[in-house]
This record gives structure tokens, sequence and C-alpha cells, in this order.
């Protein structure tokens, strides 16, 4: 936590003082607003009902609270937050306790890409069969998880940046809700500069330095909270500088790609 504060230039503050103050600086910021803003106006009109997967402080539901009569909020644990209309439920996007149909739209932004990738068909089956009209999905674009990986000072275990273990295009998306359509895609901002394998090795020999490691999410392999790694030797600060260059090097003849996709699809009308 205390290197997002220094990324985003806030002062020190109690623990859970100080993620309010680093989500509200994230929130505002033009890239993630534009987000945000583009999800929004994918929300069809004249809707009742939503389920928000993954509700964590209800931002999103209580934007969503704003579009529909009712959102019912749900996370692994139970969202502690209040708003008017919406209601903080318990529960498992792999095994959702609603009857088919059950909900008008169902949103899931910032989700899939956490969710292991064993279980992605079944959560993704579930939310198909709880959606009565709309599903709306929001994912990193093409990510490579391979850029800005964290190493486990504990376990010795490479993570992904964010815990992101899925990677997600258009095909992959419409592969996994087989049952419904199309309604809409759009595109968010535009991504950094992928990686590449040799690159990821030499940045994986050097400890990862410049990883991920202000990210909330633990070590995906042992559970425990991932520190920022200890200096480097030598031999690590000379692999750094040459993945660093490599990378530079692609950056020079990679195109780049858009940084969210946001995809809703539709109940086939009956």
């Amino acid at each position: 936590m205390s290197q997002m504060l220094r990324e985003t230039g806030l002062p020190s503050a109690p623990q859970e003082d100080a993620y309010a103050l680093v989500m509200e600086h994230y929130r505002a910021s033009p890239r993630e607003q534009a987000r945000f803003s583009d999800l929004m106006r994918l929300i069809p009109s004249g809707l009742h009902s939503a389920l928000d997967i993954g509700a964590r402080d209800g931002y999103m539901s209580k934007a969503l609270a704003g579009k529909v009569d009712r959102v019912t909020a749900l996370d692994l644990d139970k969202p502690s937050f209040t708003a008017p209309r919406v209601t903080c439920v318990q529960g498992d996007a792999t095994a959702l306790q609603f009857p088919d149909r059950h909900f008008d739209l169902v949103f899931c932004a910032e989700v899939l890409e956490h969710i292991p990738t064993r279980l992605l068909d079944k959560a993704c089956a579930e939310l198909s069969r709880v959606a009565g009209q709309y599903v709306l999905i929001g994912v990193p674009y093409k990510q490579d998880i391979r850029k800005d990986q964290t190493t486990c000072y504990h376990c010795g275990a490479v993570n992904p940046p964010w815990a992101h273990v899925n990677s997600f295009d258009e095909r992959r998306l419409q592969a996994l809700f087989p049952q419904l359509e199309v309604q809409k895609i759009t595109y968010v901002e535009t991504a950094g500069p992928d990686t590449n394998g040799l690159s990821a090795a030499l940045m994986n020999f050097a400890g990862n330095p410049y990883g991920t490691y202000g990210q909330e999410e633990p070590c995906i392999h042992c559970g425990h909270k991932l520190t920022p790694p200890p200096p480097r030797n030598l031999a690590q600060k000379v692999a750094t500088k040459g993945a660093v260059w490599l990378n530079r090097m692609q950056d020079v003849v990679t195109p780049r790609h858009a940084n969210w996709v946001h995809i809703l699809f539709r109940q086939p009308k009956r």
C-alpha cells in the first residue's frame, strides 16, 4: 500500500484510510473515468434489476442503482457498504444462488481476469444462466500478463500483475458465452507496450523489481501478502537493464491496442 501511495503522490495514512484515498485518486483519473463512462453508456434503458459481480466497496453498484430499480451487490465476502436500492450479499460467481434468468442485467467488470482459469467456464455459464436479458462484461484487452510480474518472497513463485491470471480478446470472450448474442463491443483507452519472453525471463531472474507490489491481491500460489523485492546484485541489475532495453526495442515495432474491452451480450429472443 505504501508503494501505491508513493506512486499516486498521496500522503501516508492509516491502512483503511490509505486504501480509500488510493481508490478515490485512481477512480478520478481520466483513464478510469473513460472506462467507467463507457460501461455506463452500454447499460440499456428500461431495466429493473441488476446483479453486480465482485462489488467490493460498491462503487459500480451505486452507479448501477442510478440506472435500474434494484441492484444486488455480490462478492466472496459480503460487501459492507449501504446504499439506496442496493442489497449486499455473499456469493461465489461459480455457484450463484439465484433462479434462472433472475436479473435483467448481470454486470461483471474487473472480475473475470482474476478467476482461476479452471473455473472460468463455470463462472461464465452461471452469469449467463441468471441473466434475464443482458450480460455486460469488462476486462483488460489482450493483456500481456508477463509484464509487471511480481515475485513472492515467501514461496518464491512468480505472479501475474494484479493477480490477473487470464487474458482476453473478443474471440475468447464470445467462446465463454456461447449461448448469448453480442449486442455491442467497445474499446477504451490505449494500453502500454507489451513485453516478450526473453525480457520476462530476465526480469524473473532479477526478482521482478518493477512488479505490482502495491496490489491488494496476495500471492496466487501461497496466499501471502506480496512484499517489495530486496536489493538486486550486480547480475540482477544487468539483467534488468537488458530486459528494459529489449522492451524498448519491441515497443518501436509493435502496434498498440486498446486497454479495455467491454462487451454487452444479450439472451437470444425466445
